[in-house]
């Protein structure tokens, strides 16, 4: 990203602003002013952006929290070119911001070709040596870190709350905020099932394009996912809905009211929880991932299948520790997609062989492999 004059940074993980910042800075070399525009002193020092990218022409600029004013983004353009011109190419400003649709759809319009993205993942589990309690926490660092169970789950609930209270105005669509909390609960209750649009319209009393909105904004947000079927064999009767996964366990868990680890083991989603940790643990680890999952009419499925190059690989999530098997139809899922590899994720520590064809990994230990790749 270093040959990009501005760069945009998105994402879920809450870092010091001040210390991000400062890497950056220490990073490119250059002096910099920091503006966060969630402050009505610094919103005001902006309300000219002109003048003020004009007096600072030799120094990186900090916008936090930029979805406040997306304007801003109409100003950037001239002012990045013209700094190009007197032969400054890198380094001229840094925008921070939650995963906005606005951020992405003005900085897309405007900045075409002079930004790059980057998203900041939550805390993973290559970072974190407890990695139950990241499942049962999730990856917000104010969340892990909380000095307590209680105070981890108060911290989810007020980040629910507040996101559909406030930020959700800001960041998307106007949505009645008890409507994407039932929404959004509704999800967390059939995490990693596929979507049924159909029956979410009922139990809400919407039309199917309003959900299908509802879930285009929790996505564009980076609170949900959408796994996509496998589609490569078209001798297969294979389903054609997405799998739908809450993107972070912790939230997960506090949308369904579950406190401690001991009520989440006792849980009818525990398997499905896991299983969306362990997906999004690995998906956030390689950029160029083709990600998906496979189920056939006849019962033939794998929870992901990751395809890079050349190499395919058949996986399949188990909360076991002591009989983590795979179900009768992940070998024949993993011959029709042709996997390189089979691997059962479990959520012991020790790698070993199942069968000839077939491992069983820990998370993190493939997690490793795919960091190498």
């Amino acid at each position: 990203m270093g040959q990009f004059p501005c760069v945009a940074i998105t994402g879920p993980r809450q870092v010091g602003k001040t210390t991000l910042a400062r890497d950056v800075v220490d990073s490119l070399g250059v002096g910099a002013v920091y503006l966060d525009l969630e402050l009505d002193r610094d919103r005001a020092t902006l309300a000219d952006p002109d003048l003020y990218f004009t007096e600072h022409p030799d120094q990186l600029i900090v916008l936090d929290e930029i979805h406040q004013m997306p304007e801003v983004f109409r100003t950037l353009r001239g002012h990045i070119d013209q700094r190009r011109r007197a032969g400054r190419r890198t380094g001229q400003f840094l925008v921070l911001g939650s995963a906005s649709m606005d951020l992405l759809r003005q900085s897309s319009e405007s900045l075409a070709g002079r930004i790059a993205y980057l998203e900041l993942t939550p805390l993973l589990a290559s970072e974190i040596d407890d990695v139950d309690t990241l499942w049962v926490r999730g990856g917000f660092p104010d969340s892990f870190l909380a000095a307590s169970e209680a105070d981890s789950f108060e911290w989810r609930e007020q980040f629910i709350r507040t996101y559909l209270q406030r930020d959700l105005s800001l960041l998307g669509p106007r949505v009645p905020a008890e409507t994407m909390w039932r929404f959004w609960q509704m999800l967390a209750h059939s995490q990693g099932q596929m979507l049924n649009a159909a029956r979410l319209a009922t139990n809400l009393g919407l039309s199917g394009q309003t959900v299908a909105r509802y879930l285009d904004t929790l996505a564009d947000l980076l609170l949900v996912r959408r796994l996509r079927p496998w589609a490569g064999n078209a001798e297969k009767r294979l389903v054609r809905s997405p799998k739908v996964y809450v993107r972070d366990s912790g939230v997960t868990h506090a949308l369904l009211q579950i406190r401690d680890r001991e009520t989440l083991l006792g849980h009818p989603v525990v398997g499905a929880s896991w299983e969306g940790f362990v997906i999004e643990n690995l998906l956030m680890t390689l950029d160029r991932l083709e990600a998906y999952f496979y189920r056939t009419s006849n019962g033939a499925e794998l929870d992901l299948v990751l395809q890079f190059g050349r190499e395919i690989w058949a996986i399949e999530v188990k909360r076991s520790l002591s009989h983590p098997q795979p179900s009768k139809g992940f070998a024949y899922a993993a011959e029709d997609v042709k996997a390189t590899r089979r691997i059962v994720i479990y959520p012991g520590t020790e790698k070993f062989k199942l069968d000839k064809k077939t491992e069983v990994m820990p998370l993190r230990a493939i997690v490793a492999e795919l960091r190498g790749k």
